[in-house]
């Protein structure tokens, strides 16, 4: 989907990766949000009829959508799905927050090990993490434009992450070897991401 265009239909993501993300005026992009299994990907464009930004697959996916005159009919007689459509859109506002702050306070190192964290965290709690390793589909461009720096500097981070036995990267897999290291390195809790005390992402509590 692409910025400004009318939206009559929201997406929910059943397998597979999608990121938001946003140009600037020499066509240069910044994700700025991915979404994991489970996800709502543009719930907001129900009452906005339209998105800020543009939405990308990160390799194949599979999805459903529905249309907006189904949600309205939910919103209408479904208290209790409202009630959990409401928490997916307060869920992402708290994360958006969160992306403010690693992107504004932490330097290059701390904004990839607290990437690595989140999508563990959030990909556990959906059961498709477990023991420090989860799938990703990213690329090293990728992790760059989602971070705020360059493909060369995410290339040192990496390999600097890997020395101190931290986090490995390769192959679209990522194996988390010190989570508490990885965390403290990140700045990162998990509280924003409104779990509870069962799920894995107790891991990096």
């Amino acid at each position: 989907m692409r910025a400004g265009q009318p939206v009559q239909t929201s997406t929910l993501l059943l397998e597979g990766f999608i990121c938001r993300y946003m140009d600037d005026r020499d066509g240069l992009r910044q994700l700025v949000a991915v979404h994991i299994p489970g996800d709502f990907v543009d719930l907001h464009a129900f009452p906005m009829k339209r998105l800020d930004h543009d939405v990308a697959t990160l390799g194949p996916v599979k999805v459903a959508t529905f249309e907006h005159e189904t949600l309205k009919t939910i919103t209408e007689r479904h208290p209790h799905l409202t009630q959990r459509l409401w928490f997916s859109t307060l869920l992402d506002a708290a994360m958006h927050r969160e992306w403010i702050f690693r992107m504004g306070r932490l330097g290059a190192e701390g904004r990839v090990a607290h990437l690595f964290c989140e999508i563990y965290a959030r990909l556990a709690m959906v059961g498709l993490a477990k023991d420090g390793r989860y799938a990703l589909p990213m690329t090293q461009p990728d992790l760059a434009e989602a971070c705020g720096i360059t493909g060369v500097h995410v290339n040192r981070v990496l390999r600097l992450l890997r020395e101190r036995k931290l986090v490995t990267f390769r192959a679209n897999t990522v194996e988390i070897m010190d989570p508490a290291g990885l965390a403290s390195v990140g700045e990162f809790h998990p509280d924003y991401l409104y779990g509870t005390s069962a799920t894995p992402a107790g891991a990096f509590a």
